[in-house]
Order: structure tokens, then C-alpha cells, then sequence
């Protein structure tokens, strides 16, 4: 069986202000650093190893995995950048609080957003500083295809290609490998690891730092999962309350 680690990075500093990341290239907080710490130290305890790691071309996954490499003592394993496992894109989202997107388009609007899986917030313009066009760091790409706006579908449809052409090789040669990078584009990894519905995808939160550990056939299909920081049972309380006011807000 192959193994395979994934890891949302750590508390960034616009996660800590609730504002919409996506593409923008923020720093890692002093909680997130301290959670990237506490991720290692929970994988080399369990004995976890790697033999290659993935991240995305952003500051706060790629120092993620730095941290994360030197508390296991493995900061000799190869690293290899790519720019589709980078978060979603937010569209004009990109850079609000979520109580200015509210403010502005409506709470039953700005959920629909984040939750459903196939509808984009509102595409930016080309010539916005916030398209990734015109950063410098995505000029050896297409502007086509690069996203002015994305959905959770529109990140799994960038994602896949890395996925199989990239990622599943490395795993078939029996390398244990660590993917960092970012809520969305693990959460559509996860959704086609474990054939998760449209629907219920909306359900599925990965918390900032948080190990998780699949077990892969030879045909990548899941063994198992497991995640190596387990959820209180008032954490699990707090989703659930959080998920029945959700639901009555957005109607």
C-alpha cells in the first residue's frame, strides 16, 4: 500500500483577520507557525517518514511544510512546488473580512459561495492587481489558465491533472509522500480520494495543521484514513451547532 499525508498549512495572518486568502500570498501566523511545529512533532512520533513532499507556489503552505520538515529532522527530502495545489481563487472576494462580503453581497449569497460546490464568487477583471496574469510569479503560465474566479469544482478540475500525472507516480514507486497546501484544494483532493458527494462536500472542514494519513491501494483507491489530531467531542458539538445556525441563516 502507498502512503500519503496531507496537511492544510497553519493559521495564516488573514486567517486569523477571517478574510478571504485565496491566491493572495500571505505570511504564516505565530499560531500558525506554532501549529506547523505541533504537526511535526505529531508525525514523527507516530513514526511517519517521507520520501517526497508537494506544495503550492504560496508562502504560508510552503513554510508550513519548511517547519514541518525541519521538527521531523527530514529537511533533506526533495521538494517539488505546484502552482495547482494552490487555495481556490476568491474572485472579488479575494482580500474582504467575511462581514464585509456579507455587508456587501448578503450572508445567504456569501455562503452559497463557500458551500456549494459548482458556483464562483464574481470573476475579477484581467487588468486587477489581484488576477494572477499580473503577478510575476505565474508569468511562465497561460494567462488562460489562470482563474479570475473558482469554484470548489472549478479547483478540482486544476487539481486532478497534478494529481495523476504528478503526485500518483511518485506513490506508485512506493514513495511515502506529504502534500501541503491549502483547504480547498485538499478538501477537492479529499473529495475524489473518497468519492464524496456534490452535496455532502459542503460538510467536509480540514482544520489548519492537522495531519491526515491515507492508506492507498495500487490502484489509489482508500484503505483507510485517519487524522492525527482528533476533534473534541466540544469541538464536534461546536460544528454541529455551527452547521444548524448555518442552515437556518441561509434558509
Amino acid at each position: 500500500m502507498a502512503t500519503l499525508t496531507i496537511l492544510r498549512h497553519g493559521k495564516s495572518l488573514w486567517n486569523k483577520e477571517k478574510r478571504f486568502t485565496g491566491w493572495t500570498d500571505v505570511a504564516l501566523s505565530s499560531s500558525g507557525i506554532t501549529e506547523a511545529k505541533h504537526a511535526g512533532r505529531l508525525l514523527r512520533a507516530r513514526g511517519v517518514t517521507f520520501d517526497f513532499c508537494f506544495t503550492s507556489y504560496l508562502n504560508r503552505a510552503i513554510e508550513t511544510l519548511e517547519i514541518v520538515l525541519d521538527t521531523m529532522q527530514l529537511s533533506h527530502i526533495p521538494i517539488r512546488k505546484d502552482w495547482r495545489l494552490n487555495e481556490r481563487h476568491y474572485g472579488e472576494l479575494q482580500g474582504l473580512k467575511w462581514w464585509e462580503a456579507t455587508k456587501k453581497y448578503g450572508t445567504k449569497q456569501v455562503l452559497s459561495w463557500q458551500r456549494d460546490f459548482d458556483t464562483p464568487p464574481p470573476p475579477l477583471a484581467l487588468a486587477d492587481p489581484r488576477f494572477p496574469g499580473n503577478d510575476p510569479l505565474y508569468t511562465h503560465l497561460e494567462s488562460t489558465a489562470l482563474p479570475q474566479s473558482e469554484s470548489l469544482k472549478d479547483t478540482l478540475a486544476r487539481l486532478l491533472p497534478f494529481w495523476h500525472d504528478v503526485a500518483i507516480p511518485e506513490l506508485q514507486h512506493g514513495k511515502n509522500v506529504l502534500i501541503v497546501a491549502h483547504h480547498n484544494s485538499l478538501r477537492g483532493l479529499m473529495k475524489h480520494l473518497d468519492n464524496i458527494s456534490d452535496a455532502d462536500i459542503a460538510n467536509i472542514r480540514i482544520r489548519t495543521a492537522d495531519p491526515i494519513l491515507y492508506q492507498l491501494n495500487e490502484t489509489m483507491v482508500p484503505m483507510s484514513r485517519e487524522s492525527l489530531r482528533p476533534r473534541s467531542t466540544f469541538s464536534r458539538l461546536s460544528q454541529k451547532i455551527l452547521g444548524r445556525w448555518l442552515q437556518r441563516i441561509s434558509g
